[in-house]
């Protein structure tokens, strides 16, 4: 995500719009999008409010910092499996006040860097610590992907598409996205996976995997489906701790979007300043979140 993000801000034309930006926030949006879309599909939770909270989150964190970090916030895959064990063990009202809860966590640390500064989060979170944590939480998806790749669900549960159809189609993506990172020259060298996405869908589309009813049936303007957490220490004192690796996360996403576009974003505009609109993005999720439950339908007992 942060590799991602950090093209559109390395622009040699600076904050001006032109073909080079408009093309590289094309392939963010995809890449930001899938991403995004992808986890409360893993976790059972409604993809409206994901989008709804994550463009509110994102325009708070570029008024907030100036919009000086060229970063969009999406879903962290770190909560994945946390919260679907937390979905069926304590229900979906408890998960989101779970999540609230470790948005107050994320809050003190945000106090801790304004406090003593980012050089102590240097000192127990140096680059060895955050590149790990940053490589296993990719390497987690990898059986998801592949499951995709398959054509079953992400858990592999059920079959979508036929094997076959799946692996051609998603071979063809792949190959396209490497030959473009290999061999093409200029601009278009940076946008592998836009072009990826885009000749994979060509590909599908010809192969009769692409059904737009759904497209058609659903209302252009719709109010996502909303509902308050609950509030149950069992399901805080789960998912407090998972806080950590969000943390760990974000302060290499910083680190990393600096290096690539040659500003200090940890001194300005400060790391306690992106972790604390990161806090808001984590609180708001829970107050609007998750998908609408029945009225017939109650919590698991406690």
């Amino acid at each position: 995500m942060a590799s991602e993000a950090s093209q559109l801000g390395s622009s040699k034309s600076g904050s001006h719009f032109n073909w080079r930006t408009i093309l590289s926030g094309s392939q963010m949006l995809f890449v930001a999008f899938g991403a995004l879309v992808l986890m409360p599909l893993l976790t059972g939770l409604d993809p409206s409010v994901a989008l709804f909270t994550a463009g509110i989150g994102t325009l708070l964190f570029h008024f907030v910092t100036g919009a000086t970090v060229p970063i969009f916030l999406a879903s962290s895959f770190v909560f994945i499996a946390p919260i679907i064990f937390s979905v069926q063990t304590w229900g979906v009202p408890a998960t989101m006040g779970a999540l609230f809860a470790a948005g107050i966590a994320y809050m003190c640390l945000a106090a801790l860097v304004k406090i003593k500064g980012p050089g102590f989060l240097h000192r127990i979170l140096p680059p060895v610590v955050t590149g790990p944590v940053i490589m296993v939480i990719g390497l987690g998806l990898a059986p998801i992907a592949v499951n995709m790749a398959m054509g079953k669900a992400g858990d592999g549960s059920f079959e979508i598409y036929p094997y076959q159809d799946a692996i051609i189609v998603a071979m063809i993506a792949l190959v396209t996205t490497g030959a473009v990172a290999v061999f093409a020259r200029g601009i278009f060298r940076l946008l592998p996976i836009l072009c990826g996405v885009v000749v994979g869908y060509i590909a599908a589309w010809f192969m009769g995997m692409v059904d737009l009813t759904r497209v058609h049936d659903t209302p252009v303007i719709a109010m996502p489906a909303f509902v308050m957490p609950e509030f149950h220490w069992q399901a805080i004192l789960f998912m407090v701790p998972v806080a950590i690796a969000p943390a760990i996360e974000h302060v290499g996403d910083m680190l990393a979007i600096s290096n690539v576009t040659g500003k200090d974003y940890v001194k300005k505009p400060g790391l306690h300043r992106t972790c604390l609109v990161m806090v808001w993005r984590l609180l708001q999720q829970p107050c609007l979140a998750a998908h609408q439950i029945p009225p017939t339908q109650k919590s698991p007992a406690r």
